[in-house]
């Protein structure tokens, strides 16, 4: 799967001056936690970019002094007034240990309900999900062409091989629904069978 490497510079103080002083220079301030050791670093703010700006789950090998680590995302700051990237958590990968992360969804395919005239609803676009790193993928796959009009794909339908989602199971992810002209449709052939006349009357 996809990873951005960044090389940073390992932190040794850590209080709000210097805090202050790193972003003064354009770096980010970040930390790397979960493995033998908790890594304090810096790193120019555009090389986070890649990460951090993008709907796509990838992977980070951080490299400081020398050693790289992989890890991913776990938590972003921003500057309340510029906006700007002010700070990042990393949770290392390590291969026996499991780990939570929410990864995107995909849906492939063309619902039947579609077809017939309904609209796609696409009401969550990642799940959060507990495995090992080996597990780890880009998205899930849900296959949306037997999704009816009026139907519904909820968490508990999708298939995540070697993982456990921890979403609630009966929440919706995809639906379908009636659009105003099938609505109309409807309608007017509920009301064309209403005023019909009965067989053998005029």
């Amino acid at each position: 799967m996809k990873s951005v490497k960044i090389e940073g510079k390992k932190r040794s103080e850590l209080g709000k001056k210097a805090t202050r002083q790193v972003r003064s220079e354009g770096n980010v301030p970040a930390v790397i936690y979960g493995g033998k050791e908790t890594i304090h670093f810096s790193a120019p703010l555009m090389s986070f970019r890649p990460l951090v700006y993008t709907p796509e789950f990838q992977l980070a090998e951080i490299v400081v002094d020398g050693k790289t680590t992989k890890a991913i995302v776990k938590d972003l700051q921003f500057d309340v007034l510029t906006d700007e990237l002010s700070h990042v958590d990393f949770l290392e990968l390590v291969d026996d240990r499991k780990v939570i992360a929410n990864l995107p969804l995909n849906f492939t395919g063309q619902s039947q309900g579609v077809k017939d005239g309904g609209r796609l609803l696409l009401k969550m676009k990642s799940l959060s999900v507990r495995t090992y790193p080996k597990h780890l993928k880009e998205n899930i796959e849900v296959p949306i062409d037997n999704l009816q009009l009026h139907g519904n794909i909820r968490v508990e339908d999708v298939v995540a091989e070697n993982m456990e989602i921890l979403n609630s199971p009966r929440i919706p992810v995809a639906s379908v629904i009636t659009t105003r002209a099938l609505r109309q449709a409807e309608s007017d052939a509920a009301a064309a069978a209403k005023g019909a006349a009965p067989a053998g009357k005029k």
